[in-house]
């Protein structure tokens, strides 16, 4: 098989390194640190000591285990230089599903120096597919005095989710939602809610647990003394955070007691990734590969892969290589993957992983359905949904918590607001969704999600589609024309001659399915979509026979590669690009033949394109 390659070079803008990363172990802030004031900015760890290495040899799979390259005499010297470049002593500590190694430096030094050890790393070794720092990533809620109340985001018309609506038609009964978080507390409103689950953080001061990796997901706290997690960063209790996204996405309903769920028939597998100050990237992105049924070396099959991924959780800076290979991995075995858009008042373009290609981006609402004053904003969101402000405690989200200020205590209940609350409700609208159609893609759900959504009610600029309506999403699971976009979609044929950009055949409907073929060994096709500001292309490539082997990449209008994909004979090829500008902008999707038949018979494929 050939070595895949995915690239996202030009898609994605670029947020300073210094804001987004975490002190303590180093883990790449894929969101945004808890606010409790209006304006108040985000503290991000700007400092790591991990670093990503992928080396051209090692394979992915998305089917079995990883082929990791090995790391010679000659590898390891040159290694070595580049840490001491930078005054660093580099050690080994482990691979990775996505074929990438994990390396230890000796002190933690700011992200933007990795980035450029990264970099000299790259120079030294033509053998390195790429490199990059390993971040911490951190929860994105703003916790508040605990309090029961009614749970106002669910039922209330003018900013709620409408879930009540919805419940007579589908209560998520079958589907099960990854929660890629703290871990979890037992609690007597999330009784046999839970199945299965693992621990995927590595280090173990983060854990905070006594040990590494194990299948024991349940969360021990993630308090933190002052100055724990950096220079000048201040104590804080246990958050108890994956509980309380839990409890929103499938607290048990009808049991005389505590809060609903959106998906009260649904199940949790709690992933948990992070602990004190937060987690590393590479813990999380084996986790969405593993979370979704994918191989993770060293960890043992998942028994409940997910159809749904929730990430209420992120920092700063760009997409990384290695969350964005997950979350392609992920798509591919047909899992949705839901992440918040941040809570530091600002782009979401700048925040990872909510700029990440093929992910439903959430921005938060409060009780009157305009934009939360903490959340992000910007093209690369998708959708909205509540996420509450608890500058009033009522207007919080309530959901499970447990009343430990350090270690676990009882349970509890409380209003928390962020878009780490937002993010939750549309998963659990999502798994509503497929307990309906369970045949839906992740490109049919998100979709189907923006052609469903209601408008805003009060000021959301740059919000998305609009607040996410469970009942009309329920509605749009089984409908065969829910809005652009949705549905069977169009069926064309390839015209010839499309063998350069100036002749592309156009696709004009999302959702489309060409039927082309490879005239020659030396064929090649185009098709341009116009892709909406704020839009995701996804395109897979299908082949005819078992020995054929096209290949698919995406261009921008100025020519610049944006992805591709080369998997080998038989395999399906899929990549997904975002529009992040501000305007509708041509996209140009190429085939081109690798080995295998030619001909209208022979050399067949599928191309379906959608946003």
């Amino acid at each position: 098989m050939k070595l895949k390659r995915s690239t996202y070079s030009a898609i994605l803008k670029l947020f300073a390194a210094a804001a987004v990363l975490g002190t303590g172990p180093m883990v790449a802030l894929a969101g945004v640190a808890e606010l409790d004031k209006p304006g108040q900015t985000a503290d991000f760890i700007d400092t790591t000591d991990r670093l990503i290495v992928k080396y051209r040899d090692s394979v992915a799979s998305n089917t079995g285990a990883a082929r990791i390259a090995t790391l010679g005499k000659d590898r390891l010297a040159k290694v070595a230089r580049a840490g001491q470049q930078f005054g660093l002593t580099m050690k080994m500590l482990h691979a990775t599903a996505t074929g990438a190694h994990i390396i230890k430096l000796s002190k933690k030094v700011p992200v933007a120096e990795v980035e450029a050890l990264a970099r000299d790393l790259a120079e030294r070794d033509p053998s390195v597919e790429y490199a990059e720092p390993d971040r911490l990533l951190q929860t994105m809620f703003t916790p508040n005095d605990p309090r029961y109340n009614e749970q106002w985001h669910y039922f209330e018309a003018i900013g709620g989710l409408r879930a009540n609506l919805a419940w007579d038609k589908a209560t998520g009964a079958g589907v099960k939602v990854a929660v890629i978080d703290t871990g979890y507390r037992p609690h007597a409103d999330l009784a046999g809610q839970f199945v299965g689950g693992y621990d995927f953080i590595t280090d173990t001061a983060i854990a905070a647990d006594g040990d590494g990796r194990d299948s024991d997901a349940s969360d021990p706290g993630d308090s933190v003394t002052a100055g724990q997690c950096g220079v000048g960063r201040t104590a804080r209790s246990s958050s108890w955070h994956g509980t309380h996204v839990a409890g929103t996405i499938a607290a048990v309903t009808n049991n005389g007691i505590g809060v609903a769920g959106v998906a009260y028939n649904a199940k949790i597998v709690p992933v948990r990734v992070l602990g004190k100050c937060g987690g590393y990237t590479s813990d999380i992105a084996d986790a969405i590969i593993w979370s979704s049924g994918g191989i993770v070396i060293g960890v043992p099959a998942n028994a409940n892969p997910a159809r749904v991924i929730n990430m209420s959780l992120g920092g700063g800076g760009a997409c990384g290589v290695t969350t964005q290979n997950a979350i392609n991995s992920a798509r591919l075995r047909g899992t949705v993957v839901i992440v918040a858009a941040g809570n530091s008042n600002t782009d979401a373009s700048t925040a990872n992983p909510a700029n990440c290609a093929g992910v439903v981006t959430v921005a938060a609402t409060n009780r009157e359905g305009g934009r939360a004053y903490y959340s992000n904003y910007g093209a690369v969101v998708d959708v909205a949904a509540p996420g509450g402000d608890s500058r009033v405690a009522a207007n919080g989200v309530l959901s499970s918590l447990n009343a430990g200020a350090t270690t676990p205590g009882a349970d509890n209940y409380a209003f928390y607001q962020g878009t780490s609350m937002a993010a939750p409700h549309v998963a659990g609208v999502v798994a509503l969704m497929l307990s309906k159609n369970g045949a839906l893609t992740p490109d049919e759900v998100e979709s189907r999600l923006k052609s469903s959504a209601r408008a805003f009610p009060a000021t959301c600029t740059a919000c998305g589609a609009g607040i996410v309506d469970a009942n009309a999403a329920v509605d749009a699971a089984t409908a065969t024309g829910a809005g652009p976009g949705t549905g069977t979609g169009a069926a064309i044929n390839e015209t010839e001659s499309n063998n350069t950009v100036g002749t592309a055949n156009a696709v004009a409907t999302s959702n489309t399915t060409v039927s082309g073929n490879m005239g020659s060994t030396t064929d090649t096709d185009y098709f341009v979509a116009q892709l909406p500001a704020g839009k995701t292309l996804t395109s897979t490539l299908g082949m005819s026979g078992a020995s054929n082997d096209f290949d698919l990449y995406v261009y921008n209008s100025g020519g610049t590669l944006l992805a591709k994909s080369d998997n080998g004979a038989g395999a399906v090829d899929s990549v997904a690009v975002a529009n992040t500008g501000t305007t509708t902008s041509a996209y140009n999707v190429r085939v081109v033949y690798y080995s295998g038949g030619t001909g209208s018979t022979n050399g067949q494929y599928t191309l379906k394109l959608a946003w």
